[in-house]
């Protein structure tokens, strides 16, 4: 990769800044906020662990919700998460609940070699005195030089955030001598950008999820790249319906039926649909279900791909190289409505093990194979949401721009 990483770094005494993504769920225990899933903090460890072990001061920092008044700030606060990363990295966490300030500054003059400090969230500084002003999420340039100013150099491992434009990133990358990619980022440009980029063929992209509007750029950018796109979920019926279908109730767009042809007139065999349903009456889990060949009954929609289905995308995936997964192939949420999504993730794992290269991207897919418990044999779990989609829609993310070149 030609980017600059940790590893490219002379890190012994200097003030290393690091962008984590420490975007946590919290708890309230005994009237204490406590980290409810270290997932994220688990995953910047070895970025963490790199930086103290050579001898850098490491001063960290991440947003954490959303904040938009002043009351949702102690509800949001960082202090919790230094608690879990102090139990987790097995030494002391300096917690500084500041952005900004004297405090701050003489915390971080006062470290010493593989020490660690983080300070307050950033999101604390779109509030000011009850004033929605957004410095952070709209990359005030004065911030972005401040926060420079604390350190020498500036580590990035927060792929989560890399398709924001945030004065955490972009602003402090603006203002420092050097930026360069943590092992977390470095992990995701190798495997998101190798595959949109430079894939091992056959490639071969699965695009689920419930709206055609959400996704149709990636579709769109993946139908130029991959050897074939398989789409399901919800998105599939604006496409059946552009076949001509009759698709009962389930979701469609239907303004996006005109495009649907267009993209099935342009693909031919590249896109991959759905040749069957599992529908039902009602959105609800015990219900009156069929599986469903071209048409769908009238007061009935399509909640899961069906069994031939499964079988078509099974022998489009057999003999592929790259896999990328981004979306559920149903309303995954409900077991009855969930056989299509994790085929899909069974699959994959297949596939991985004949050596190909697997990632998967989204929530609802990171989800399913989570809860198959195949997460561990698949090639990469994509960190990023909003980031990973942008990626694969063939975007410039700015926090991953702003990573110095080698």
């Amino acid at each position: 990769m030609a980017k600059l990483t940790v590893e490219d770094l002379e890190l012994k005494g200097k003030k290393v800044l690091m962008r984590v993504d420490f975007n946590v769920p919290l708890k309230e225990v005994d009237g204490q906020q406590e980290v409810a899933n270290d997932n994220r903090i688990v995953a910047a460890l070895p970025t963490i662990k790199y930086v103290l072990s050579h001898g850098g001061r490491a001063v960290l920092f991440s947003h954490l919700g959303r904040i938009k008044s002043e009351d949702d700030k102690p509800a949001l606060s960082m202090k919790p998460v230094a608690q879990r990363l102090a139990d987790l990295l097995g030494q002391p966490v300096t917690f500084v609940p500041a952005i900004e300030g004297p405090e701050l500054e003489d915390a971080i003059n006062k470290l010493e070699d593989g020490q660690v400090l983080i300070f307050e969230n950033t999101r604390y500084a779109d509030v000011v005195d009850g004033e929605v002003v957004k410095r952070e999420s709209k990359n005030d340039p004065a911030l972005g030089a401040y926060w420079a100013s604390l350190g020498d150099i500036f580590v990035n491992d927060a792929f989560g955030t890399a398709h924001r434009s945030h004065a955490s990133n972009a602003g402090i990358a603006a203002n420092i001598a050097q930026t360069a990619a943590g092992f977390l980022m470095e992990k995701e440009i190798k495997f998101l950008g190798g595959a949109v980029e430079n894939p091992e063929r056959p490639f071969v992209a699965i695009i689920g999820g419930a709206k055609v509007s959400d996704k149709i750029t990636i579709i769109q950018n993946l139908l130029e790249k991959a050897d074939k796109v398989i789409v399901g979920g919800g998105m599939a019926y604006t496409f059946a319906a552009a076949k001509g279908e009759k698709i009962g109730n389930s979701l469609f767009e239907e303004d996006k039926v005109e495009l649907a042809k267009q993209l099935i007139a342009d693909a031919g065999d590249k896109l991959v649909l759905p040749v069957d349903a599992v529908a039902a009456d009602k959105f609800a889990n015990d219900v009156d279900s069929y599986v469903a060949e071209g048409d769908i009954k009238d007061g009935y929609m399509g909640l899961d791909i069906g069994p031939k289905s499964v079988e078509l995308f099974k022998s489009v995936l057999a003999d592929a190289k790259t896999v990328v997964w981004n979306g559920p192939m149903g309303v995954f949420e409900m077991p009855n409505f969930a056989k299509g999504t994790l085929a899909i993730g069974e699959e994959l794992v297949k596939v991985t093990e004949k050596g190909a290269t697997t990632i998967v991207g989204g929530g609802d897919s990171t989800a399913a194979v989570q809860q198959l418990g195949v997460a561990d044999k698949l090639s990469h779990i994509s960190t990023g949401g909003g980031a990973s989609l942008e990626y694969l829609e063939g975007k410039t993310l700015p926090g991953i721009a702003a990573i110095s070149e080698k």
